[in-house]
């Protein structure tokens, strides 16, 4: 969910150093040990890592489960967690070897082994759940449990693999407690993680606890912490306002970001150069308008992005045209070159070219709930019908029930926001256009599926600009998407917690266990 990695920069609210020092010497039991409370608006659409690849699910995984691997903050090479070690077998990348660490145990109490591992793997695969992270793994062939070694035997090269361990896709359960075909019923975990669930409210609470059994990559566990969940930006900016939180992340209305005062003494506010993004997907399976490829384009050459990135998002995101974000190997602009400024002309000839009549009617779907979300739909289905060339008619609907709709090809077109996964430029190749890719809107293309093979070869990960510049030329010639707006992160937090600034980097670790009372 998910080269750089990114360079935060932390804007504190100031404190004097002999404040700190007083803060840091007060007695332990003058301190307060109330868990500390983080609000998000973020969903977790499931507590069963085989069933989600979403910000929120996978937030949750990064601190109650464990993988193999793990990034530490700011790192672009996974470290071993759960793993004593892991490489490459060979110079062919397409064979993995992990020796598992022989000190884990499950929350349950049962001993973690190389079958664990192995099951957890090839469940997800198996299970093959419509939002799952299955997709991550095409090129994986078999898993084989060894004693306390685990081998990952692969179809064909693959140099990100052991990045793909290090996400919640390699999140590792107890193969007794769930089932090998079907998802985990129920608000209950069995991990290995740093923290425990001690209890758990869908949509509404999560309360972790330090995991007293947790060995692995971290030298030690955090606080107590409690999640609170809100389904709109404006019900977390209440919340926060009412001083019921000490932690906002993800995501506080705009016009309240834009605001953001770094000389307010209430306030430590991190602003991180991100690389989440958000596309507008089409469906391009035949029965969709969108299936014509000249239509695709005719789309592209109207989307002005300049009113999503001033009057809806304030400033707080900045313009894409690419399906690569700045900062990351191969980075190229191919929408801009393509699509250099609003053209209705052009798009009314190019629907022309492709013999459907005007207006084309489309439906339009977008996860409900976010009022942001709700003027972005409004404002791309403005600049759509503006020049009568397009009918929208606009769907808000549930997140999960969104994520399964979109799945199942209900939409002609849809938004959708992307995390990295991991810090290379393959997290926004084969997820979101390769073979069986995450968005599930049937495009397919053989010299995509080429491109991506291409850049799997190579260790050296500089060797691959090239073959994600071709890619991204490809993506722009065929519209499968485009690009809207790549945006920064924000975590705001009361002055009394310390740890916030390593909260996130903008992939699919949430490290809780950061973060500290002063």
């Amino acid at each position: 969910m998910r080269s750089i990695r990114l360079r935060i920069l932390a804007v504190l609210a100031v404190l004097g150093i002999a404040g700190v020092v007083a803060w840091q010497l007060l007695p332990s039991d003058e301190v307060n040990k109330d868990p500390i409370a983080v609000g998000t608006t973020d969903e977790v659409t499931s507590l069963d890592p085989a069933g989600a690849y979403d910000a929120g699910s996978w937030a949750m995984y990064s601190n109650i489960y464990q993988s193999l691997l793990t990034f530490k903050s700011g790192a672009v090479v996974p470290e071993p967690d759960a793993a004593e070690s892991c490489e490459f077998i060979g110079q062919k990348l397409q064979t993995y070897q992990c020796k598992l660490r022989d000190d884990l145990t499950f929350s349950n109490g049962r001993k973690i082994t190389a079958e664990d591992v192995k099951y957890s793997i090839e469940r997800m695969i198996k299970i093959k759940t419509d939002v799952g992270p299955w997709v991550l793994f095409p090129s994986l062939k078999n898993v084989v449990a060894d004693g306390r070694t685990v081998t990952f035997n692969l179809s064909s090269r693959d140099a990100t693999f052991p990045q793909k361990l290090a996400t919640g896709a390699g999140s590792i359960v107890d193969r007794e407690s769930y089932p090998a075909d079907k998802l985990r019923a129920g608000d209950t975990v069995d991990g290995s993680g740093p923290y425990l669930l001690k209890s758990y409210r869908p949509g509404a609470i999560a309360e972790l606890v330090p995991n007293p059994l947790y060995k692995g990559a971290l030298s030690k566990t955090g606080v107590p912490v409690t999640v609170h969940y809100y389904d709109k930006s404006e019900e977390l900016q209440t919340a926060w306002k009412a001083k019921q939180l000490d932690v906002t992340h993800r995501e506080l209305p705009p016009a309240t970001l834009a605001e953001l005062n770094p000389g307010d003494p209430d306030l430590r506010v991190t602003e991180a150069e991100s690389a989440e993004i958000r596309n507008l997907v089409f469906n391009v399976r035949p029965g969709s308008p969108l299936a014509e490829k000249k239509v695709r384009q005719a789309i592209a050459s109207i989307i002005d992005r300049g009113p999503l990135v001033t009057s809806i998002y304030k400033g707080t995101v900045e313009p894409l045209y690419s399906l690569i974000p700045q900062g990351y190997i191969g980075h190229s602009t191919p929408f801009f070159d393509a699509y250099p400024s609003p053209d209705p002309a052009r798009a009314e000839q190019l629907l022309k070219d492709a013999g459907v009549q005007t207006p084309v009617n489309i439906s339009f779907g977008y996860g409900g709930g976010n009022e942001t979300q709700a003027k972005e739909a409004a404002e791309l289905r403005r600049q759509l019908e503006a020049d009568g060339l397009f009918k929208v008619t606009v769907h808000a609907v549930e997140w999960q029930r969104f994520q399964k709709e979109y799945a199942a090809g209900k939409y002609d077109a849809y938004t959708v926001g992307w995390l990295p996964d991991y810090p290379d430029s393959d997290t926004f190749s084969q997820p979101l256009v390769g073979r069986n890719n995450s968005l599930h809107n049937g495009y397919s293309s053989k010299k995509v599926d080429s491109l991506i093979s291409s850049t799997l070869q190579y260790g050296d990960r500089g060797r691959t600009s090239a073959d994600f510049k071709e890619l991204q030329a490809q993506v722009g010639e065929d519209v499968p998407l485009v690009p809207l707006w790549q945006k920064k992160d924000y975590v705001v937090s009361t002055t009394d917690v310390s740890g916030s600034q390593y909260l996130s980097d903008g992939t699919g670790l949430w490290r809780l266990w950061e973060l500290r009372r002063i």
